[in-house]
């Protein structure tokens, strides 16, 4: 089947992440996928390599599209134009295919995505009406969508050597615990940071380009003018990464003791990773991700003090900072991973779905 995937970039890459990850799971699997994005420069770091199967096309005002394929997917809510959706929808009529149009929304791991996955939306007017939109949630039981996870990745992962990707990368081991930082601005960064510097083991992090590393360096800042010696014995060392193209960020999170991950595309890697991390959920002004978290956390149960650490880097709850033990959370990360690999994941229920439907 042909895909079309619409997608656009809100505020930094992460929907990005997500359908391109999407786009070349299905091409990988026999699909055409054509990805349809209104900043595909992204792509130039994130995937510079491409996908065979894989076409992207600019989506913008002049954006002429060919001939619509037989699934549509407009991406976290974004509206494909009434002239493609016009196309399909006169395809339909006059070769009376039937297509299969999808909702594809955020990973949440609230109540309400079990309800609401797989749900038919009819379109009632504009250049779509007759037609019917599908609601496809992702999500962490066998009642929504799944998680991504390419066929190949357990094999990647096994076959993976630390130790060589950090050399290639000019770092090394050293007795250090390593940890990723992926972050938006957390609060709790000075105070996880100043944790480090007091640990009797030494920690070695490795700050992502963009705005983890602008998070870093205002934390660095505030810390040594509040104490010029807090890091007096050099137990905290930063190194600096540039922007990784997604097999490299995966490697990353591999190659680490601990992750930082924030949004969607990264959590995920996380959690296939099967190292402890924690998650950094978009703070929204009406504080909507403090459920997103309980409900998140309601769902993995990870140890007591793992989730007062994951509340604690989110800001959801008062007091200081849990202590940061990621070689006690080692065991049940991989517990999760291992609960997680047990369910479909997204492309597989994505094909099953609209082969039914269609």
């Amino acid at each position: 089947m042909r895909w079309d995937i619409f997608c656009k970039v809100i505020d930094n890459h992460g929907d990005l992440g997500v359908c391109w990850r999407l786009c070349a799971d299905l091409a990988s699997r026999g699909e055409q996928a054509r990805l349809w994005v209104d900043e595909p420069e992204a792509l130039r770091w994130m995937a510079p390599a491409g996908a065979p199967g894989v076409q992207v096309g600019r989506w913008d005002a002049h954006t002429v599209f060919p001939e619509p394929g037989e699934v549509v997917v407009e991406a976290f809510g974004c509206d494909p134009t009434p002239e493609f959706i016009a196309a399909y929808a006169r395809q339909a009529r006059t070769t009376g295919h039937n297509g299969c149009w999808i909702n594809l929304e955020y990973l949440s791991a609230e109540p309400f995505v079990e309800r609401v996955h797989g749900l038919p939306s009819p379109v009632m007017s504009g250049p779509g009406a007759g037609l019917t939109k599908h609601f496809f949630y992702p999500g962490f039981t066998p009642r929504t969508g799944g998680l991504l996870r390419e066929p190949d990745l357990a094999g990647r992962q096994a076959r993976f050597d630390p130790d060589a990707w950090l050399a290639g990368q000019g770092l090394a081991r050293d007795g250090a615990r390593l940890v990723s930082l992926f972050c938006y601005e957390p609060a709790a960064l000075p105070a996880w940071m100043l944790q480090c510097a007091q640990a009797a083991q030494p920690t070695h992090l490795l700050v992502t380009a963009g705005r983890a590393t602008a998070a870093a360096r205002a934390a660095l800042d505030a810390l040594s003018s509040a104490d010029p010696a807090w890091n007096h014995r050099h137990q905290l060392r930063l190194s600096w990464l540039p922007l990784l193209d997604q097999p490299d960020y995966d490697h990353l999170l591999w190659a680490c003791d601990f992750n930082f991950v924030r949004g969607e595309d990264s959590l995920v890697r996380a959690l296939w990773a099967g190292r402890p991390f924690a998650w950094h959920i978009y703070p929204q002004h009406d504080n909507a991700h403090h459920a997103k978290l309980e409900a998140f956390l309601d769902q993995l149960a990870p140890p007591p003090d793992w989730a007062r650490f994951q509340r604690g880097w989110n800001a959801t709850a008062a007091g200081p900072l849990a202590p940061f033990e990621p070689l006690a959370w080692q065991e049940a990360a991989l517990s999760l991973r291992g609960r997680l690999l047990g369910q479909a994941d997204l492309a597989t229920q994505l094909i099953r779905f609209v082969s039914k439907k269609r």
